[in-house]
């Protein structure tokens, strides 16, 4: 549905994008992430034809944005971090003039009602957009990329100032968006984005970082596997049976967690298998495993290797940004 062919973006001697390609199929919901200042939001505003590219092409369902931009552009809903809303207007004058001005031709009344009740804005649809809640700014947001019902729909930031019922809902609506849609979503929320996207493409300093579903990037970038187990037993004659395990890296003992009874970490090679031959020797020697979990890497995790990135944890939502990046 939508294909980025040699993307770049240059602004004088500042290189925003650097020669980025992916494509994008249809009914599927992608995570676009990154820090700020990665290039997210430059990436979508070329898709969506707001502004050009340096070099490179993108197609929305067979239609270039440069040599067919009206057509291409028909196919596109487009939701900006900051949505293009009119305070001195009613939600209802601003969904009929987005209407309007997409020359959409499905039955006004029942299609906008539809799209008003999807985004749960029936309440304010006689109000004034000024005397909404930035919340309720965000819903009409998402509304007006809904009107005219395109296949595509790139959405930057959806849920910044929802509250977190509202967090939950919108994440619910943009999954069942995906059956119908293709939807590109870019997030600082990675458990947001794990939650809802099929695929996942993450980009640093303007360059494409990796490519993949939640799962490949949590196992196939992680290079590494670990173990947290407890066992019963010397302590010194568990961790040097643990460090004899082929392919075992390092063990870390964490101490004794009941009597008798001792944390280990066990860090392994990437493809590595330490359950079965640690639960082999523990057997061998007659020592009872209490617990054993595996550490994969978490998508937190992988992103912070790929982009050096730090976060912060608020109220579970963590959130992401580059130090001293400015948003691109």
């Amino acid at each position: 549905m939508i294909e980025v062919k040699n993307l770049s973006k240059r602004y004088g001697e500042n290189v925003a994008l650097n020669n980025i390609s992916f494509s994008v199929g249809e009914h599927t919901v992608v995570g676009f992430l990154g820090p700020n200042g990665a290039g997210k939001s430059t990436t979508m505003n070329i898709i969506t034809g707001y502004i050009s590219a340096s070099s490179g092409s993108v197609t929305v369902g067979g239609h270039s944005i440069l040599d067919e931009p009206n057509e291409a552009k028909k196919l596109i809903g487009y939701m900006p971090e900051i949505p293009p809303l009119y305070p001195d207007m009613t939600v209802g004058e601003y969904l009929n003039f987005v209407y309007e001005l997409k020359k959409v031709t499905l039955p006004r009344e029942k299609h906008l009602k539809e799209i008003c009740t999807l985004v749960r804005i029936g309440s304010v649809y006689g109000r004034l957009i000024a005397n909404l809640s930035k919340g309720y700014r965000q819903r009409v947001g998402l509304a007006q990329a809904l009107v005219g019902n395109p296949p595509a729909l790139i959405l930057d930031e959806p849920t910044v100032g929802l509250d977190p019922k509202q967090i939950i809902e919108v994440r619910n609506l943009i999954k069942s968006l995906g059956k119908d849609h293709t939807v590109l979503l870019s997030s600082h929320i990675l458990p947001e984005v794990q939650a809802v996207a099929d695929r996942i493409i993450i980009i640093n300093r303007g360059r494409l970082a990796a490519d993949g579903t939640p799962y490949e990037l949590e196992h196939g970038q992680a290079g590494e596997q670990k173990v947290v187990v407890r066992l019963e037993g010397a302590p010194k004659q568990v961790q040097q049976a643990l460090e004899g395990i082929h392919g075992v890296t390092h063990v870390r003992n964490f101490g004794e967690k009941e009597p008798g009874v001792w944390e280990y970490e066990v860090d392994g090679r990437g493809g590595a298998e330490l359950r079965r031959p640690l639960f082999g020797i523990a057997a061998k020697r007659g020592w009872p495993i209490l617990g054993m979990t595996g550490s994969e890497l978490s998508l937190e995790d992988v992103f912070l290797r790929l982009t050096g990135s730090t976060y912060l944890s608020d109220n579970a939502q963590v959130q992401l940004s580059a130090k001293g990046g400015d948003r691109a």
